[in-house]
């Protein structure tokens, strides 16, 4: 497992844990980031991670981002 912030855009991963505090993982469990889900980095802009989850587009800051932690796929 790794921290969303080190796929580079393009790569997907499936979501295997959300850290932080409860209403952290909740608000990321809002747009659409669940155990389980598919995550495509889309860019990294600014600080910010740019990425396609449940088929919508999602801009979240890099804090956030390391705190989503990942598995590669393929």
């Amino acid at each position: 497992m790794m921290p969303l912030t080190l796929l580079r855009p393009g790569e997907y991963s499936t979501i295997k844990k959300i850290g932080g505090k409860e209403e952290v993982r909740k608000f990321l469990e809002s747009l659409g980031f669940v155990t389980g889900g598919i995550v495509t980095v889309v860019n990294q802009l600014n600080g910010n991670v740019i990425v396609n989850v449940k088929e919508s587009r999602v801009a979240i800051s890099k804090e956030m981002a390391s705190k989503i932690m990942v598995q590669m796929e393929g």
